[in-house]
């Protein structure tokens, strides 16, 4: 088992979950290994245990919203790994309707700048 795995059992399950509409269950699997190797490179690096949950749930946040707005605007032509790289940004993610302080949405856009810092850094 690795260790991403180990840290958050559920997230294979991931595209079940964010899903609201049948056609949503593909693109959230693309989208899914769009987010994987940042995920993996959290549970990998280092931090402390509570930290990589923290990102992790952000993570899982925004994967919701983004297949949220392909479902709402009919989007899925548009590449999940293409829909992340423009959903995230060196000032943070997109609007999150489930947070509810500043310290929820900071944390958010915390892990948004961390992943869009490591897509510009791997290229992929």
């Amino acid at each position: 088992m690795s260790k991403l795995t180990d840290m958050c059992p559920d997230f294979p399950e991931w595209p079940e979950r964010w899903m609201g509409v049948k056609r949503d269950l593909e693109y959230g699997k693309q989208l899914l290994e769009a987010i994987r190797r940042f995920a993996e490179h959290l549970a990998e690096g280092g931090l402390a245990k509570k930290t990589i949950k923290r990102h992790l749930t952000n993570l899982w946040l925004l994967g919701g919203e983004i297949i949220r707005k392909v479902s709402l605007y009919k989007e899925y032509s548009t590449p999940a790994s293409e829909k992340l790289r423009s959903s995230v940004g060196s000032d943070g993610g997109p609007y999150c309707r489930h947070l509810d302080s500043e310290a929820a949405l900071e944390s958010f856009d915390g892990t948004c700048r961390k992943l869009h810092k490591f897509m510009e850094r791997t290229k992929r």
